[in-house]
This record gives structure tokens, sequence and C-alpha cells, in this order.
């Protein structure tokens, strides 16, 4: 043998030796031997497979592709490093969160603003956050998370130094013509002087709406980049995403079990246009009672559906409706209007009223039609957006075509409404973020419904840096994820949790038909789930993998009985921070569904829908 040869099997065999092959081999063969595995080279594969280095991400790709909608929105995909091989991971695809009104085309300045802020955010993917994070394991969520968060203040300083830098040269360019005489109107001619308007329009004591909170053109990357490696981190550990996050927020203690959010089920979706004259009401949404699995929650909002496009496709007849207890039997209701035959967005049925009694009346009939009760088989949320209505010239809300209310007035509105149709237990922004009326309809109202802010509650996720930011004194909150870390999302459940209920939703304007949303709720324990209608693909699919959980989680017996309980809010006597913003599990039967209120100050004690039963 020549002596380069007999070299190179010595080094061979101290490299093998080194990496303990041998020993392993004879392990793997002794183990193997007596299975005698019809594949015994696939076992082989899977008994060395865990001696391998861990996958790392080698390669990160930003595409810009459309959401439901038709407008952008960002794909983030993941690829490793598997085997020494390089092996496509998984990929998610954003939500774009875009208020999109009904039969109306973008403004093209928003339009604009959406492409250059994801054509920025496919740009930090492909480039900075390519590079950034190669050779990271993405298990490793916390420090990818630090990084991306890191990476995104660098980006907000680099603006903040733009913009000083703009600044700078406008005042520069003013003074060289400050010389230069204006040709806007001088003090005392008729332009300015309508004290009369200006008096009244001081009068009102509402708070001026906050200013639009600023976002930076490309942060839709690190929401993506963040839920795409908790993704890629989940598929790498053989474990479905929600049980991955669920994971992260224990510190890798598995949960023995895990609750099903409640899902909150578009409905109707009410124009605001002409000649329709009701414009406090946003969305109509059924939450199922929880004595009910979420199969057979959704099948009879579904029958329900089914039963609100029979009696709106009947112009002209008049419906008897089931009427509040209070009332007079045997009258009958002018049948509301007709329906469009379209598909809103949110893949719900489209219409106008002109009333607020109209729609849940229309439901009441829907539900009896079928043999359901409602506040018994069937719960109603009212999607108030609120923010939408202030005419800030009257400084009052314009609920419907001419008539108009102060905070005050809605707060007895609220009162009065619920007080009639106990059957709805949840009003999603019932007010503006600014009022300070939310303490007066929690206190009357908390004990009966929940109150949940959603535009109310747009600068929640800077609750973690600053726990003096203005949340309104509510009980739940709604997070969104597409502009958020992973691992800020756990943080602020954890904050928020024992003091009020979360929801993740997704987008209103503009879905994707990617899924995650559904893991990440179930993963960190939300109380609600806002996925829009049962139509549209987009909506479908999520509420799909909300069945598959449902059935993987009874399947393993770690599916834990849902069982939620209003709140009863301090009076103005009692300091509000002694009271739990929400309750812990109730052990004792579910109440009856009529949701009676507990007397004011006492301890919470009224269930809303049960429990669920597997």
């Amino acid at each position: 043998m020549e002596p380069g040869s007999r070299r190179q099997r010595q080094e061979a065999a101290e490299y093998y030796r080194g990496h303990r092959v041998p020993q392993r081999m004879e392990e793997a063969l002794n183990a193997l031997f007596p299975r005698r595995p019809a594949d015994l080279y696939g076992e082989l594969a899977n008994y060395f497979s865990k001696f391998s280095n861990a996958p790392v991400i080698c390669k990160l790709v930003g595409r810009k592709v459309l959401d439901g909608v038709g407008q952008p929105t960002l794909e983030v995909e993941i690829s490793c490093t598997v085997k020494n091989y390089e092996k496509r991971i998984c990929s998610i695809v954003m939500s774009s969160h875009s208020q999109i009104p009904e039969n109306a085309l973008p403004e093209p300045t928003d339009e604009k603003e959406r492409n250059d802020s994801v054509n920025a955010a496919v740009e930090w993917v492909n480039e900075s956050l390519n590079t950034m994070l190669r050779d990271l394991q993405p298990t490793d969520q916390r420090k990818i998370d630090k990084m991306l968060g890191e990476y995104f203040t660098k980006k907000v300083e680099e603006k903040k130094e733009i913009q000083k830098q703009e600044e700078a040269a406008a005042e520069a360019t003013l003074d060289l013509t400050s010389c230069t005489p204006s040709a806007t109107a001088l003090p005392g001619e008729k332009k300015a002087a309508k004290p009369g308007k200006k008096a009244a329009v001081a009068e009102r004591t509402i708070p001026p709406a906050d200013p639009p909170e600023s976002v930076l053109s490309g942060s839709l990357a690190i929401g993506g980049t963040s839920l795409a490696v908790a993704k890629a981190g989940a598929t790498i550990s053989h474990i479905p995403l929600y049980l991955h996050v669920a994971l992260l927020k224990h510190d890798q203690n598995s949960p023995r079990e895990m609750a099903l959010p409640l899902p909150m089920v578009t409905l109707l979706n009410c124009e605001k246009i002409s000649p329709a004259k009701l414009k406090l009401v946003k969305e109509v949404l059924l939450i199922p009672p929880v004595q009910l699995s979420l199969r057979q929650g959704i099948e009879r909002v579904l029958d329900i559906q089914k039963e609100m496009l029979r009696l709106l496709e009947s112009p002209g007849k008049e419906q008897p409706s089931p009427q509040p207890a209070d009332s007079k039997k045997g009258t009958r209701k002018k049948a509301p209007p007709r329906a469009l035959k379209r598909i809103s967005h949110l893949g719900c049925l489209i219409t106008g009223f002109d009333n607020i009694e109209q729609p849940l009346l229309l439901v009441q009939t829907a539900c009896h039609n079928i043999g359901l009760e409602l506040g018994t088989d069937m719960y109603v949320a009212i999607n108030c957006a609120a923010h939408e209505l202030m005419d800030y010239v009257k400084g009052k809300y314009e609920i419907s075509t001419g008539t108009f209310k102060s905070p005050d007035e809605m707060v007895d509105m609220y009162v009065e409404l619920i007080n009639k149709f106990p059957f709805i237990i949840a009003l999603i922004d019932p007010l503006r973020k600014e009022d300070r009326q939310w303490s007066n309809v929690c206190r009357a109202l908390g004990s009966k419904c929940y109150l949940i802010a959603e535009d109310a509650a747009t600068c929640i996720s800077r609750l973690k840096t600053d726990r003096n930011v203005n949340i309104p004194t509510c009980s739940g909150v709604v997070l969104k994820y597409n502009q958020t870390k992973v691992s800020d999302l756990i943080e602020l459940s954890g904050l928020l949790e024992g003091q009020r209920q979360i929801t993740l939703l997704g987008s209103p304007g503009g879905e994707s038909c990617d899924d995650s949303l559904v893991d990440l709720a179930v993963g960190l324990g939300a109380r609600f789930l806002k996925l829009g209608g049962l139509s549209r693909g987009e909506r479908v699919t999520k509420y799909n993998r909300l069945l598959a959980i449902e059935e993987e989680l009874a399947k393993n017996r770690t599916l834990r009985e849902a069982n939620l309980e209003f709140l009863v809010f301090a009076d103005e006597s009692q300091p509000e921070k002694h009271l739990p913003a929400v309750l812990p599990p109730s052990k004792q039967d579910p109440l009856p569904p009529q949701l009676p209120a507990s007397p004011a100050g006492s301890q919470p004690a009224c269930s809303a829908p049960g429990e669920r039963r597997t």
C-alpha cells in the first residue's frame, strides 16, 4: 500500500472516531436488529438524524403579493440548511389591515403609500434581514426578535434624522422667502371673522381626536419575518405552530390543556350610505354558546345565515319579529331593507338599515324561524366603530342620518339597548379612545357584556415599553399582529392576562389565505377570535384551521373547557385597581341565558356562554 493512501486511511479513521461514528453505528445496528424494520435504511436515517446539526437559516425571500381584496402585501419565505442541504421550510403572507369601504376605490395617495410600504418591506427582507439572520436557528425566537427590534429602532432613528434635515431645509427656504408679502387674509378681513361659528366649536367639550400614529414604511417586514421564523421553528420542531407559540409563552413548559378562542362570526356588514340611515352598526356578529363544540357552533351560524338570506330575499313582506319581553305580543315590524346580493370583503352579507333595532330583530326572527332563541342558543356582538361617526363640528356622534348623540348620551343609549336586547354580550369600540366615558359605560354594562377596544387600543403595542400608555377602561383589547413581533405579542398577552381579555383579529380589509393567525390566537390563549364571515376563501380557510385544531386537541385529550365571565367594574367610590379585569375560570354551572347583572359593587359572578364540551 502506498504511503499516501495509508496516511489518508489513518486520517479517515481518526476523523470518524473523533465523531464517534463507529460507536454510534454499532449502537444503531444493535438497536435495530431485534426490530428488523421493513425500511432498514429509513430507520438508520432516522436514528442518525438526531446527531445532525440543528437547522439554521440560510435564506430569506420577500415578495410583493396580493391579499384577498387585491391589495399589495408581503410574503416572507424562509429556507434553512438542513443536513447540509438548502431546504425551503415555510412562508407566510401578512394581512394588510387596510380599511376599505364597500364599492370604494382606494385613494391614490393611500394606494401609493401602501405600495411604497410593501416595496420597502420586500427590500428590508431581501437585503438587510436576509444577511442579519443568516446562520441563526429559527427556534431561537427571542434572540431573533431582539435583533429585529434593534434593526427597527435603527430604521426609526434614521427616519427621524431625515425628517430633521428636511425640516431644517424647509426653515431655511422659509427664511429666504419671509420678506415676500403674504397672500393670506389679514386680521380683520372677512375670512378671519366668523366669531359665532368658532365660539360654537370652542364650546364643545369632547377631547380632540389623537393624531394618527405614523407607521414607518417597511415595518411590515418586522412582523412578517418574526411570524415566518416562528412558523419555521414549529416546522423544524415537528409541532404545530399553536403549540410552538404556547411553549414560547410558558418558557418551554407544555401546557396540559388548551382552550379554543370563541369565534365572533360576522353575519351582517351594515352599509352606511344612502338609502340606509343607520350609521352606528358596522358589523353584526354571532357568538356560539360555549356548551357547543366549535363545529356545532359554526353549523348553527350557517343555519342562521341561510334563514337570514331567505328573509332578505323576500322584499315587501312583513316578517313577524320576536319582541323583547316588555313589548306587546303580536305586533308586526316593517320588513328591513332588502339586502344587496353581494358578499362583503368580510365574507358576509351586505345590507343597510334605518335604525339599530332592525338588524337585531331580523336576527331574532331568523333564529325564531329555525327554533333557536337568542340569549340561549346564540349570542350577538356589535361592532359600533364609533370612531367613524364623530362629527367634530357638532361635537357629537351621528348614529343615524340627522340623529346626533353626545358621548354621555351614547352611554345611556347602550344601557337601554342592552337592557332591551340582553342577548348582546359584546360591544366593540362603543366610543372613541379619547372619550372619558369608557369608565361610565363599563360600570353600567361591564356585568352584562364585554366592552372591547379595537381602534381605541391601537397604541396597545407601546404598553410593553411604556406602562403609562392611555388605554381606555375596558374588558377586552384587540391585538393586531401585522407589525408586531411574536415575542412582543407573547409579552403583551402576559401583561393583559388577568386584567383584560384579548382578541387577535384578522384584517377587516385585506386578509390573506395564510392561517397563522388562528395558531397565534390559540397559542396565546386569546378569549375571542374575529375572523369575518363564513364566505370567501381567505376567511373560511381560518375557520377550517380552527376546526382542525379543535379536533387535534380533543383527540389528544388536551382541549380545556372554556368558561367566560363578565366583570362588575368598580363604582366611582371604589378604586378600580382592586378589581381584576378578567376573572379566573369558574367551576360553577353556567347561569341562566339572560345573563343578569350582579348588584353593583359585588364580586363578578355573571357567566356568559357557559362551558364548552368536547
